[in-house]
């Protein structure tokens, strides 16, 4: 069994532009209320109008905010148990690299993983790491070729 087949996958339905609106819309409420406030309470409406108040953890609440985001950007969702482990077939598809490149990161100690038999696992949580530590790099990287286009007087 895959590993992706395990996590628990939530694929959006197929959103019309109304239903994207209301999702972008509902994000930004969201997100604006836990900006303003500590407490955390959601009030459901019924088709037949009756009203009830939830109490809900502010960092629930924001993973509904973001949730409601990505939605409402098309993007597909995937929620992921924090002690997942991924081959490196899945490590390379959630990095959007090539598995050699993965392995050679794992060879580097780069990437850190362990060994089940010959088959090299690496925990969901360093996947996570190492993809923000890849991406901080890229923005570095970006940064230092724009300030070398202004010192070179090549501004766009």
């Amino acid at each position: 069994m895959r590993t992706l087949d395990k996590a628990r996958q939530v694929i959006p339905p197929a959103l019309s532009a109304n239903d994207i609106e209301m999702a972008r819309v509902a994000q930004r409420c969201i997100m604006e209320a836990l900006d303003h406030s500590r407490a955390a309470a959601i009030t459901l409406t019924t088709d037949s109008g009756e009203h009830r108040t939830v109490d809900v953890p502010p960092a629930a609440l924001k993973l509904i905010g973001q949730l409601l985001g990505a939605m409402s950007e098309g993007r597909p969702i995937a929620l992921v148990p924090s002690s997942q482990e991924f081959s490196t077939v899945e490590a390379a598809h959630f990095l959007n690299v090539s598995r050699p490149f993965v392995v050679k990161e794992i060879d580097a100690g780069r990437l850190p993983h362990r060994l089940v038999g010959s088959h090299r696992r690496v925990a969901f949580e360093d996947l996570i790491a190492y993809a923000r530590k890849m991406r901080e790099q890229q923005e570095s990287a970006l940064e230092r070729l724009a300030e070398n286009a202004r010192e070179l007087g090549l501004d766009y």
